[in-house]
C-alpha cells in the first residue's frame, strides 16, 4: 500500500511486538484516538481506526470484507504468491465462515446456523456447570494456583470438545493446535509459526474427517453429526467445510472465553470492591444476569481480541484516506472500546454497564457466530468463581503479568492467585 497524502492520515508506528504496550496498550491508544480518528502505519502499510464510530461504521460497511479474493485474482491485486509453506492453513481461511463473503458467507452461516442453535448453547449450562465444578474440586483447598491454566484454558476446550464430539481420548491435542494455528494470524510469525501450524491445520483435520465420516454411519448426539446433516434446500456443507468450521469453532470458541476471562479476574482482583460486588451476589437465586452484565464490561474493559482487519472491496475513502481494492485497514477495537465519545468514564470498570455497545464480538455480516457460548461459559466461569473462593487474590499484587502471543489475540501467559 503506498502512503496516503501526508495531509490526509498522520504517520504512526503501532508498537505490536513492544512487550510494554502489549501489557498495557489503553494509555498509548488513548493518546492517538485523542488526536486522531485514523492513522497510517508504514512499517505496517496500513490505516488503522481508532475511534468507536469510525469502526463500527466499517464493521457495517459492506464495502469492506474479511476476503477480497472473491472479487479479485492475486495477480490483478499485485499480490505475490501465495506462500506454499502455509498452504494448509490457507485452504483453510478460503473455507470457513469467518473468512469468506456472500454469496459463500450466506449459504455457510446458514448451514452452521442449522447446527449451532441458542437452543443448543443454552442447553449446554447445566453440562457446563458440572465441568466447573469438577475443575474447582481438582484445585483443592486454599493454596494458590495459576488461574489460566488451572481454570480459565480447560472449560472452554472441553466444552467446544464435546460439543463437537471429540472422543476424550484426543483432546490433549486441541488446545496446542489452536494455540499453533492462531499464531499466524500475528504479522510477526516465523517461518517455525508456519510449519507448526501447517501440522496443526491437517493433524486437525485427519482428525476430523475421520470423525465426520464415522457420524455419517453412526450419527451421535453432537455439533459434527449436525453439521454432517445440515441440509438447506438440498444445499449440504461439504467434508472440507465441514472440517474447516469445526477447526474455527475450536479456534473461535475458546480464545476469547481463555483471555476474557483471564484479564477480567485480574481487573476485578485489581479493583477489589467489583469482586467484593460479585462475591456478595453469587449464591443468590437468578444472579446470573449480573454476571452476563458483568461479563460485557469486563470485555469491553481489557478486550481479549484487540484488533481485527478488514479489506476494501473497492476503490473508496476512509477518514479522508483513499484505498484501493485489497489494502487492509485495522480496526483497534480495543481502542473503540475506550472511547469517550461512546462510553461515559471509559477507563473505569462498571460491572452494571447498560447498555454496553462494545465491540469485541464485531458488529454487522461477520458478527461471532460463537459470541452466545462465549459469554455463557464467561458468566458461569465468573459466578463460580467467587463463590468458591471469596477470598481470591493475587500472590503479587505488584508484579506486572507476562502475556503470551501478541495484539492480534491478547492474552495473560499466567495469573498467579491464592483462593484464600
Amino acid at each position: 500500500m503506498s502512503p496516503p497524502p501526508a495531509e490526509a492520515l498522520p504517520e504512526v508506528t503501532l508498537p505490536m511486538t513492544d512487550s510494554d504496550f502489549v501489557r498495557d496498550p489503553y494509555p498509548w491508544l488513548a493518546e492517538v484516538r485523542a488526536a486522531t480518528p485514523a492513522f497510517y502505519d508504514p512499517a505496517l502499510g496500513r490505516v488503522f481506526l481508532t475511534r468507536h464510530a469510525e469502526i463500527a461504521a466499517t464493521l457495517r460497511d459492506r464495502r469492506f470484507g474479511r476476503s477480497v479474493l472473491h472479487r479479485y485474482s492475486r495477480d490483478e491485486l499485485g499480490w505475490p504468491p501465495p506462500d506454499p509453506a502455509q498452504a494448509a492453513f490457507d485452504a483453510f481461511n478460503t473455507n470457513h465462515l469467518l473468512d469468506s463473503e456472500p454469496p459463500k458467507h450466506t449459504r455457510l452461516r446458514s448451514l452452521v446456523g442449522l447446527a449451532f442453535t441458542p437452543r443448543r448453547v443454552e442447553a449446554l449450562g447445566p453440562r457446563i456447570e458440572a465441568l466447573l465444578s469438577r475443575q474447582l474440586a481438582a484445585l483443592g483447598g486454599a493454596g494458590g494456583f495459576d488461574l489460566v491454566s488451572g481454570y480459565a484454558e480447560p472449560l472452554p476446550v472441553t466444552v467446544i470438545a464435546e460439543l463437537l464430539g471429540v472422543p476424550e481420548s484426543e483432546r490433549h491435542q486441541l488446545r496446542p493446535w489452536s494455540a499453533a494455528i492462531v499464531r499466524l494470524y500475528e504479522p510477526t510469525y516465523t517461518r517455525a509459526d508456519q510449519e507448526e501450524a501447517e501440522r496443526a491445520v491437517r493433524d486437525f483435520g485427519a482428525l476430523l474427517r475421520d470423525l465426520a465420516r464415522a457420524r455419517r454411519g453412526e450419527p451421535q448426539d453432537d455439533l459434527i453429526t449436525a453439521l454432517v446433516q445440515a441440509e438447506q434446500e438440498g444445499d449440504r456443507l461439504t467434508e472440507q467445510e465441514l472440517i474447516d468450521t469445526c477447526i474455527l469453532l475450536l479456534n473461535a470458541g475458546h480464545e476469547a472465553s481463555v483471555n476474557g476471562l483471564s484479564a477480567g479476574v485480574l481487573a476485578l482482583m485489581r479493583q477489589r470492591e467489583h469482586w467484593e460486588t460479585l462475591v456478595a451476589a453469587a449464591d443468590r437465586e437468578g444472579s446470573l444476569p449480573l454476571f452476563r452484565t458483568a461479563v460485557e464490561e469486563l470485555l469491553r474493559f481489557d478486550t481479549p481480541l484487540p484488533l481485527f482487519e478488514r479489506y476494501a472491496l473497492e476503490e473508496l475513502e476512509v477518514c479522508g484516506a483513499e484505498l484501493r481494492p485489497g489494502e487492509k485497514v485495522g480496526l483497534l477495537y480495543a481502542s473503540g472500546n475506550r472511547d469517550g465519545r461512546r462510553f461515559e468514564r471509559p477507563d473505569e470498570l462498571d460491572l452494571t454497564r447498560d447498555p454496553n455497545p462494545h465491540l469485541t464480538f464485531g458488529l454487522g455480516l461477520h458478527y461471532c457466530l460463537g459470541a452466545p457460548l462465549a459469554r455463557l461459559e464467561l458468566a458461569l466461569s465468573l459466578r463460580a468463581l467467587a463463590r468458591a473462593y471469596p477470598g481470591l487474590r493475587l500472590v503479587d499484587p505488584d508484579a506486572e503479568p507476562d502475556y503470551v502471543g501478541g495484539f492480534v489475540i491478547r492474552g495473560l501467559a499466567r495469573l498467579d492467585v491464592v483462593a484464600g
